[in-house]
């Protein structure tokens, strides 16, 4: 299983990063973890703008999802070739309705039903071309889920947005690599069921016992480094910063 760092930026894109957008890839089956703003841009740099089998959205702030808006664009309008079909998008309940509004002047009600294939995110375990997803609620003030991601043997933790709940914990037991939001400060910032910290994410990597932390959804506002040494400080293992481009083996 391969991961790539589409974008990690939190909030809104940085100078660095788009926002968060994460690939994963496994036996040529490709799929998207959110899709923020100017992540479609970025995914073009690694693979092709066709080449996607699905995408899980991890909940609807414009950060994680308001590209999926030029990307049906891209996929209803195409010229070479006709239109794209419609490929699996996962998402909270109204996902749909909420990427149609944003967008705003959609050609009529079903249009976006003709390149998303939309269902609806719900607890529990589904398979997804080869690859395994068990995912959970977390503690945001939208519906919004993490995921568990699996495949022969190897699992990819991702966070989603959440504050410190005991669901991350669960879903990231004895995972590869968590791939963990850190947006707030230690001791700057404290509202609860809104993000997670440099600290608390060390935290959630010790307690569930995972191979890897990294870091992400760290706003430009936010000084990173202290959230890794926060991070260092709470958990053993290996902890980075995630950045756009960066790749890891599992």
């Amino acid at each position: 299983m391969k991961l790539t760092v589409v974008g990690c930026s939190g909030s809104f894109p940085s100078t660095e990063s788009a926002c968060s957008s994460y690939l994963v890839e496994a036996d040529g089956f490709r799929l998207l973890l959110d899709m923020g703003n100017g992540a479609l841009g970025e995914l073009q740099r690694h693979i092709g703008l066709y080449d996607l089998d699905a995408i899980l959205l991890s909940h609807l702030h414009p950060d994680h999802c308001i590209d999926m808006c030029g990307y049906f664009v891209a996929r209803y309008y195409r010229h070479d070739g006709g239109r794209a079909g419609a490929i699996p998008v996962y998402g909270p309940r109204d996902t749909e309705r909420r990427l149609a509004t944003a967008y705003g002047d959609v050609p009529d009600e079903s249009c976006m039903r003709e390149v998303f294939d939309f269902r609806t995110l719900a607890p529990g375990t589904f398979s997804v071309g080869p690859l395994t997803v068990r995912t959970d609620r977390v503690r945001h003030p939208v519906e919004a889920f993490a995921f568990r991601v699996e495949h022969d043997g190897r699992a990819l933790v991702y966070s989603g947005d959440t504050g410190p709940c005991q669901e991350l914990h669960e879903l990231a037991g004895g995972a590869d690599l968590l791939l963990c939001e850190a947006s707030f400060t230690h001791g700057k910032e404290d509202i609860p069921d809104l993000h997670l910290n440099g600290r608390e994410a060390g935290e959630h990597a010790a307690r569930a016992g995972v191979g890897r932390l990294v870091l992400t959804h760290i706003p430009p506002w936010t000084d990173p480094q202290v959230n890794l040494r926060d991070a260092q400080k709470s958990f053993d293992g290996p902890v980075e910063l995630a950045r756009a481009g960066a790749v890891y083996e599992l």
